[in-house]
């Protein structure tokens, strides 16, 4: 219901695309990432498209877009986006921010998913560890 208050609102308006972005995630948080990937999907395109001067609000939709993909089982993709968000939080804001290290947290985690050790233990001891 909360979604109708924005639907017809200019495709430009913020609101419109942070209400997608809160579907996306209550769907995906509901066990239903099939239906939230391309809600979200859709508000990155919108964050581009209006908002491309807004990095932060991009690598967040990203992340997103990541962690629906690993829930969906797609873990190959999942882990290519996840090294690209970890990247740019990195060269955006150095390895000792906060939003670097939870994003190459979160890109550890995957890669030991994919049982990728090796390529894990560097980016702790090399990366986070520092931090």
């Amino acid at each position: 219901a909360a979604w109708k208050t924005y639907l017809g609102r200019r495709e430009s308006d913020q609101y419109r695309c942070h209400g997608l972005g809160v579907l996306g995630s209550a769907l995906q948080s509901n066990k239903r990432a099939a239906e939230a990937l391309p809600v979200l999907e859709a508000e990155l395109a919108l964050n581009r498209r209006y908002w491309s001067h807004d990095e932060e609000n991009i690598l967040c939709s990203q992340g997103n877009i990541a962690s629906c993909l690993a829930d969906l089982g797609r873990h190959d993709e999942s882990l290519v986006l996840k090294r690209e968000v970890f990247a740019r939080y990195k060269a955006l804001h150095g390895v000792s921010h906060e939003r670097t290290i939870v994003s190459g947290a979160n890109f550890c985690i995957s890669l030991q998913h994919q049982e990728f050790w090796d390529e894990c233990k560097t980016l702790v001891r090399d990366q986070l560890l520092p931090a």
